[in-house]
């Protein structure tokens, strides 16, 4: 399959697994926000099953495809920096890219289009920034 079709396809899975958690829990598919209800011990019986399908899904199509293992390019340091920078971002914000740039857009709300906006212009900068001015990473 061409790179755009496996692009595609997630997608499409993306956008079944948020409109079936809707249609079936009345919930958003704002990852950030499960994840925190589920670190918290709130919603455990709706959040676990989907967040174990987000971790599991990709585990079982690469062992169904043969599809090699992926490694993190940048070092461990970098990678809990970012991952912090990116928790506060999803307080800030009140959501995160699944919340806002999938369901939220989809729904046309005035507040994530905002988000969407913002983040995704951040992420362009600081890929170029990285990139072409630090000429790394």
């Amino acid at each position: 399959m061409a790179d755009w079709g496996f692009g595609l396809l997630g997608g499409l899975m993306i956008g079944t697994a948020a409109a079936i958690l809707l249609l079936g829990t009345g919930r958003i598919a704002g990852i950030s926000g499960i994840v925190g209800e589920a670190l918290a011990g709130r919603r455990l019986d709706d959040g676990l099953p989907f967040l174990a399908g987000l971790i599991g899904a990709p585990a079982v199509a690469a062992i169904m495809t043969g599809a090699p293992v992926v490694a993190p390019s940048a070092p461990t340091g970098v990678l809990v920096v970012a991952g912090f920078l990116v928790g506060i971002g999803t307080r800030i914000g009140n959501g995160c890219t699944s919340g806002h740039g999938v369901c939220g857009l989809s729904r046309l709300s005035p507040r994530s289009i905002a988000a969407t906006a913002a983040f995704m212009s951040a992420a362009v900068v600081t890929v170029f920034v990285t990139r072409h001015l630090l000429g790394g990473a």
